[in-house]
């Protein structure tokens, strides 16, 4: 990322303080700001914006996943300028400090606001995408595991249907996919195996086409199939038909094959259904296909901040039926 010069000037300004409803921050009050933002930096003495404006160039150009999502560096440093301890007299709320600090970032199409737990944010007005520091592998908060019971609990009742719009559909288009399509059910005739298809633009431009199979229980590898769960040989069959048919890109208005697939599991995954897949695929097609089960889905639907579908609310008495599997 490169910002312009100006807009990097007047951001280095407000983490200094010369900027009102911002905490005045002198020499070793900004080293203090780079430290807790897990940054190493330490202020030689220098003119104080220009200096910060100097490490902000920095921080943007670290790596970062795609054009739509920041280095995790620049995300903590605006969530530590929008910290609501910082709050100054005359705006108790933190909306004038907020305003100001969207003049400038609106120039780069960035756009900080609030969530519901009063942590400063940061959305790409292009996509209006939520950066993120996502790692689902971290311990989660008090507020992040009620707010995952309340998820398997909708995933117990929800259909597959409801699976894919409420759950899978915000969930990759906030990890930076984008032209996410769900098949429906109305051209069952059509399916071919894929339930979703959508793409994935690398820092490169280059552009990956990725498909989806949904189950909406266990997937294994039993003989029979018991209730509330599918046959991974049945999925094997799905996704190679997915992997060998094109899909029509009205973006380019051509067709073009799917580079990757993904087996997502609404339940488990087995053991057992992994160690089969995994022994189908030769060494061509064994990158091309990942698997996510439901832990998985949950860990990456709570870290990254996305609000539950309307149905994942505690004594909720409406049970939907399980559905079909949704065709392309």
């Amino acid at each position: 990322m490169k910002w312009k010069n100006r807009n990097l000037r007047e951001l280095a300004d407000i983490i200094c303080g010369n900027v009102a409803h911002f905490h005045y921050r002198s020499s070793s009050y900004i080293t203090e700001f780079f430290e807790d933002c897990d940054l190493g930096y330490v202020h030689d003495g220098s003119t104080r914006w220009a200096w910060v404006a100097d490490r902000l160039d920095e921080v943007l150009g670290q790596p970062h996943p795609s054009p739509a999502v920041p280095p995790d560096a620049f995300i903590r440093i605006i969530r530590a300028v929008l910290d609501k301890g910082e709050a100054q007299e005359g705006d108790p709320d933190r909306s004038k400090a907020l305003a100001a600090l969207n003049v400038v970032l609106v120039r780069e199409g960035w756009e900080a606001f609030y969530d519901e737990h009063g942590i400063g944010q940061l959305r790409h007005i292009a996509t209006n995408s939520v950066a993120q520091v996502a790692n689902p592998h971290r311990p989660m908060t008090p507020a992040e595991l009620e707010r995952r019971d309340q998820l398997t609990a909708y995933f117990d009742k929800c259909s597959e249907d409801e699976l894919i719009e409420d759950v899978l559909l915000p969930l990759f288009r906030q990890l930076g996919f984008h032209r996410i399509t769900a098949a429906g059910h109305k051209d069952k005739a059509l399916e071919y195996g894929k339930d979703v298809w959508m793409k994935y633009t690398l820092p490169t431009l280059h552009v990956l086409y990725f498909g989806i199979q949904v189950k909406k229980g266990k997937l294994d590898a039993a003989g029979v199939g018991k209730n509330g769960s599918a046959n991974v040989a049945e999925i094997h069959n799905q996704v190679n038909m997915m992997l060998g048919h094109e899909i029509f890109d009205p973006e380019l208005n051509r067709r073009v094959l799917v580079d990757h697939a993904f087996i997502v599991a609404g339940g488990e995954i087995t053991k057992q259904a992994r160690n089969w897949i995994g022994n189908k695929l030769d060494a061509t097609k064994r990158s091309q296909i990942m698997f996510m089960d439901r832990d998985d889905l949950l860990n990456l639907f709570v870290v990254t901040n996305l609000p539950l579908p309307k149905g994942a609310v505690p004594n909720s008495n409406s049970v939907p039926e399980m559905g079909d599997d949704i065709p392309f």
